[in-house]
């Protein structure tokens, strides 16, 4: 009885194996993850996803390799702006809003922060992508107001 007790005790205690994810064949740049393109792994590897849910429908930033694991700077959000894109750039205040147009320099997706200049006073200014495509930018950063 003891033995099954110090058994029992042997097999609880042990560290369980996470299971990290990895890419199930070699994605480019700027894809969108599918449930196809990853898969777990048994081994635990530090700075990895754990969870298959966690990636599919990101997409990678970089190049990701068959059998290598998927690491959270790698992956984000999809791209809704892409460079050199004309957006609305939007500031906020109380019940004041003003708007003007500006050129993204950079891609990036919903809630991700990026440079745009504005088309009217050439200034380059930083904002917060919106859902509906729009750049949210604050106080801060309100050279963009200029001419």
């Amino acid at each position: 009885m003891k033995s099954l007790f110090l058994l029992f005790l042997l097999v609880s205690a042990a560290p369980a194996q996470a299971q990290s994810v990895i890419a199930a064949r070699t994605l480019r740049a700027q894809t969108v993850i599918s449930a196809q393109d990853v898969t777990l792994s048994e081994a635990t590897i530090p700075g990895a996803y754990t969870a298959l849910d966690e990636v599919i429908g990101l997409e990678t930033r970089v190049a990701l390799y068959a059998e290598r694991p998927v690491r959270s700077g790698e992956v984000g959000p999809p791209a809704l702006v892409e460079r050199n894109q004309i957006v609305p750039l939007i500031y906020q205040t109380g019940s004041l809003v003003i708007q003007a147009e500006g050129r993204a320099l950079d891609r990036a997706g919903i809630g991700e922060t990026i440079r745009v200049m504005n088309l009217a006073s050439r200034q380059t200014v930083s904002g917060r992508i919106r859902a509906d495509g729009t750049i949210a930018v604050g106080s801060a950063t309100t050279t963009f107001l200029a001419n």
